[in-house]
């Protein structure tokens, strides 16, 4: 069992459910544009869906998901569906599942797997800032110990521990190693992928924000960062190293983000995003 054959049984049972009105299947993510471990890694699907959006669609999507992750592998329960219409991904009417960065992800690397490409013609492209604020509120929504004004899905995959546990992990290197090495890569590199979008406005590999991160100057983390990649495709075997490197360098690393998007939201005029990037701030160094 790979990550493609997951998606390609996805997508089978997808076009029997929905027939003619499924114009394309993409591959998102790593799957994608490279660097997929099959000890961590999502698998991203998109669907485009003919328009009108229809009351059922949702229950319909949701429903095909669940049964392929009922198949029993990890990789099938690791299947994370995204999907719109061309007037939804246009932004010209409300529906679906397509948070920015993954709107980003299917216009810049998203692979075709079924149906024609032209469906992709109409996605709006986002913007920078709106990258930021909804992954920013997606980073307090799910990594930190304050609450956003409002939750958002920034579609950077799934993760265990709802807000609270993930900011307990974060501040506890021993609790978050024994989460495995799924649970410690996601929260390392979550952080590096924020900061790689902000400052280039691109989705990226895992591999493009590390070495991003690692050829700035004077980054907190870069031994912990470089760790966390090689630990997708080749896990560390000593749960005390981990936590003992998670300890040196991991609430440095998550400092190190939040007073980035604190100025960033701040320029932005998203006053309240910044204050809640700042009680975040307060709370990891106390």
């Amino acid at each position: 069992m790979n990550g493609e054959t997951v998606l390609l049984e996805a997508v089978d049972a997808y076009r029997a459910q929905l027939g003619d009105r499924l114009l394309a299947a993409y591959a998102l993510g790593s799957l994608a544009h490279g660097g997929f471990s099959d000890l961590v890694s999502d698998v991203d699907l998109a669907l485009i869906l003919t328009d009108p959006p229809r009351p059922g669609d949702l229950d319909a999507i949701q429903r095909v998901a669940e049964l392929q992750r009922r198949k029993g592998s990890p990789l099938h329960e690791r299947l994370s569906v995204f999907w719109g219409t061309p007037d939804t991904l246009a932004g010209e009417r409300d529906g679906g599942r397509f948070p920015p960065l993954d709107r980003l992800d299917l216009l810049e690397t998203g692979r075709l797997l079924a149906g024609s490409d032209e469906a992709r013609a109409r996605v709006r492209r986002p913007s920078t800032e709106e990258l930021v604020i909804t992954g920013a509120e997606f980073a307090l929504d799910h990594l930190a110990a304050v609450r956003p004004p409002s939750g958002a899905d920034a579609g950077l995959g799934s993760i265990r521990a709802g807000g609270n546990d993930a900011f307990e992990q974060v501040r506890c290197p021993e609790l978050l190693a024994a989460q495995g090495v799924r649970q410690v890569t996601k929260l390392v590199l979550f952080p590096v992928r924020f900061l790689y979008t902000a400052a280039t406005g691109h989705v990226g590999t895992n591999g493009d924000a590390v070495a991003h991160y690692l050829e700035r100057h004077g980054t907190a983390s870069p031994r912990l960062v470089e760790a966390a990649l090689a630990w997708r495709t080749d896990p560390p075997s000593d749960e005390a190293t981990v936590a003992e490197l998670l300890r040196a360098e991991l609430v440095a690393l998550y400092v190190e983000y939040v007073e980035d998007h604190e100025r960033r939201l701040q320029e932005m005029g998203r006053d309240d995003l910044a204050a809640a990037f700042g009680e975040w701030r307060r709370a990891l160094l106390a």
